[in-house]
C-alpha cells in the first residue's frame, strides 16, 4: 500500500521527471532579471544567453538547482527557473492561435475531465489544450486528437513531447474530419468527454452523439456571439442533449507595490466563449424551458457567411507552418529521452514537416 502523496518509483507519472532535479541539457529554462523581464531559453552544451549587458553560459546553468540566481558576465543578475505550463504555453512554438491558460483551467474543471477519462478533441492546433487535457486524464485516462491539417499535427507533437520529455502514452494523434473519423476510431457511447475548438461545431451534432456516453459532457471553445449562438440553438433543436450553457472568463492581474495596490492597466479579456452540454440517455428527448417565443432562426444569408475569413481567422502560409514544425521538433528535450530515441523523434518530426502530405497520407 502507498503513502499518501507518492508513487511506486516503477511507475514514475509520465512527465514528472523532467520537472525535477538539478537543470539538463535540452531544457527549456525561464530567466527572469532584475527588472521582471523574462526569456525562455533552450539549454545547450557550450551555448550562451546573449542581452547587450553581456552573456551568461549555458554551462553555468546545467546541472544547477532549479530556483539559482545567476550572473552574466556584466554583472546582471538572473533567475533561473523551469517554465510553468502557463509560461510554456504563451512561448512555445505555434501555427495557430493557442487555447489560453484561463481557458483550458476552466474546460479542465467545467468538463469534469478526470484521471483515466476518455476523451477525444478537435482541432489540435498547436497542442496548447492538448497538454493540459493529457495531465488532467494521466497515464491510465485516453485523449485521441484530430486534426485536419498535418503541419498543426507535427507542431503540437513537437510541443507535447517537449513538455513531458517523450511520447505520452495517453496520447492518439488522427489526420482527418473529425466527424467523419470519430465514428470509425471510436466505437458508440464509448467517449467520456468531448472538447471541440473549430469553426462550426454544430456540424458535428450527430457524430458527438454517436460516440459520447449517456451523462458525457461536450464542451464547445467558440470565438465570437455568431458560432456560440449558432451552437447553442442546434443543440438546442436537436434535443439529444442538455440545455446549453455558456460564460467566458476575464484575467484581471493587480500592480503590487508597497500601498500602491491597484489593478492593472491591461487584463487578458476576451479570448473565447465556452459552451457546455451532456449527453442524455438514448431514446430521451431533453427538457426545454419556458421562454417567450423569439426569431432564432438563421436566414439564407448568415448561413452562406460561416468562411473562415469572415469570423476573423487569418491565413497562415505553408511554408510559415513547416518552419514552426521545424520549431517545434528542435525544442524536444534531450535530457528526458536516450539520445539516439530524442534524436529519431525529432528527425521524424522534421521529415514530416518538410512533406505533410507524404505524411497525411502515411497516418
Amino acid at each position: 500500500m502507498n503513502t499518501p502523496g507518492t508513487t511506486p518509483a516503477e511507475h514514475p507519472p509520465h512527465g514528472a521527471a523532467v520537472r525535477r532535479g538539478p537543470f539538463r541539457a535540452g531544457e527549456r529554462v525561464q530567466l527572469t532579471d532584475e527588472k521582471g523581464r523574462m526569456n525562455t531559453i533552450t539549454l545547450t552544451p557550450g551555448g550562451a544567453f546573449h542581452t547587450h549587458k553581456g552573456f551568461l553560459l549555458h554551462d553555468g546553468l546545467i546541472g544547477a538547482l532549479e530556483g539559482s540566481v545567476l550572473t552574466n558576465t556584466s554583472g546582471q543578475l538572473y533567475q533561473a527557473l523551469r517554465p510553468l505550463l502557463s509560461d510554456f504555453v504563451l512561448s512555445m512554438p505555434r501555427g495557430a492561435a493557442v487555447v489560453y491558460p484561463k481557458d483550458a483551467g476552466q474546460i479542465i474543471t467545467m468538463a469534469d475531465i478526470y484521471p483515466g477519462a476518455r476523451v477525444v478533441e478537435a482541432g489540435v492546433g498547436s497542442g496548447a489544450l492538448s497538454i493540459s487535457l493529457l495531465r488532467a486524464v494521466g497515464d491510465a485516462g485516453y485523449l485521441h486528437s484530430f486534426e485536419r491539417r498535418a503541419e498543426f499535427a507535427d507542431i503540437a507533437q513537437g510541443n507535447v513531447e517537449t513538455i513531458f520529455g517523450g511520447p505520452h502514452p495517453a496520447w492518439k494523434i488522427t489526420l482527418g474530419d473529425f466527424q467523419e473519423q470519430v465514428v470509425q476510431e471510436e466505437e458508440p457511447g464509448s467517449v467520456d468527454r468531448v472538447v471541440l475548438d473549430m469553426l462550426a461545431p454544430w456540424e458535428c451534432l450527430d457524430a458527438v452523439a454517436t460516440v459520447l456516453a449517456p451523462g458525457g459532457v461536450w464542451i464547445n471553445y467558440v470565438a465570437t456571439v455568431t458560432q456560440l449562438s449558432r451552437t447553442a440553438e442546434a443543440i438546442r433543436a436537436d434535443g439529444r442533449f442538455t440545455e446549453p450553457d455558456a460564460w467566458e472568463s476575464m484575467v484581471r492581474g493587480w500592480h503590487l507595490e508597497g500601498l500602491a495596490v491597484r489593478p492593472d492597466h491591461r487584463m487578458v479579456a476576451h479570448t473565447g466563449f465556452l459552451l457546455i452540454t451532456r449527453r442524455l440517455a438514448h431514446g430521451v428527448t431533453g427538457l426545454s424551458p419556458k421562454r417567450r417565443p423569439s426569431k432564432t432562426d438563421f436566414s439564407a444569408e448568415d448561413l452562406n457567411a460561416w468562411t473562415p475569413q469572415a469570423v476573423g481567422e487569418r491565413e497562415v502560409s505553408d511554408k510559415r507552418l513547416r518552419r514552426v514544425a521545424r520549431d517545434a521538433s528542435s525544442t524536444i528535450q534531450r535530457g528526458a529521452l536516450p539520445a539516439e530515441e530524442a534524436q529519431a523523434r525529432r528527425d521524424q518530426l522534421a521529415d514530416a514537416a518538410q512533406d505533410p502530405i507524404q505524411d497525411a497520407g502515411e497516418r
